[in-house]
């Protein structure tokens, strides 16, 4: 099973998610790896999925493009006078998939966030190839960013495997409360779970992903 994993936004949960379900497919058997082929800023979230990985790939290979400032993928590599190589991301995973039999694999950013002057998240998950999976952070706003994401990956001609909503500490209001119901009445994606903070697991058994 392979998947890619995008957000409505930057700092929506990806890692996170990505993390629970790379430790529930291994521990399922699936022999899971989780990548991130662009990286800018701390590389924490790299460090979190190396883990989630049981260290059975080294950081660098996780993660080819790692760019010191917390901006872009394009900014940041700008500012290293460097460029992001897509037909080397392409042979890149085509390698790991040779090696691993199934890989998640972590976007960066938002949806359309650029990577290299002529590409976006988005041209790279369709680089890839893979189903798509959304992580809508559930906050006021998402019910706008999680539809538009949805609908610029089918008009890719991807699949949206489904959606997860990440609720934060603290989020109570009328949008946290309601953003779910809505979500489920305005978008056919599978709806794939809710995530609360300081969770450790993530239950695959009757998933969507997996039915």
């Amino acid at each position: 099973m392979n998947f890619f994993i995008t957000g409505t936004d930057t700092g929506v949960g990806k890692t996170f998610f990505t993390a629970l379900l790379t430790r529930a497919m291994r521990q399922a058997g699936f022999g899971t790896v989780a990548v991130k082929p662009l990286c800018s800023g701390s590389r924490e979230d790299v460090e979190i999925l190396h883990r989630a990985n049981d260290c059975v790939l080294s950081e660098d290979a996780m993660n080819p493009y790692w760019f010191s400032t917390p901006v872009a993928p394009l900014v940041a590599a700008r500012l290293e006078n460097r460029a992001v190589d897509f037909c080397g991301l392409e042979a890149w995973l085509a390698d790991l998939r040779k090696k691993h039999p199934s890989i998640l694999v972590e976007g960066a950013g938002g949806w359309l966030v650029p990577v290299s002057s002529r590409h976006t998240v988005a041209d790279l998950a369709h680089l890839f190839g893979l189903p798509v999976i959304v992580v809508v952070a559930n906050r006021l706003g998402c019910l706008n960013h999680a539809l538009l994401t949805i609908e610029s990956i089918r008009a890719r001609g991807l699949e949206c495997a489904g959606w997860v909503l990440n609720s934060f500490a603290g989020s109570t209001g009328p949008a946290e409360i309601s953003n779910r119901q809505i979500l489920s009445e305005f978008c056919d994606a599978p709806f794939l779970g809710e995530l609360q903070a300081g969770q450790t697991a993530f239950d695959l058994a009757g998933s969507p992903l997996f039915s």
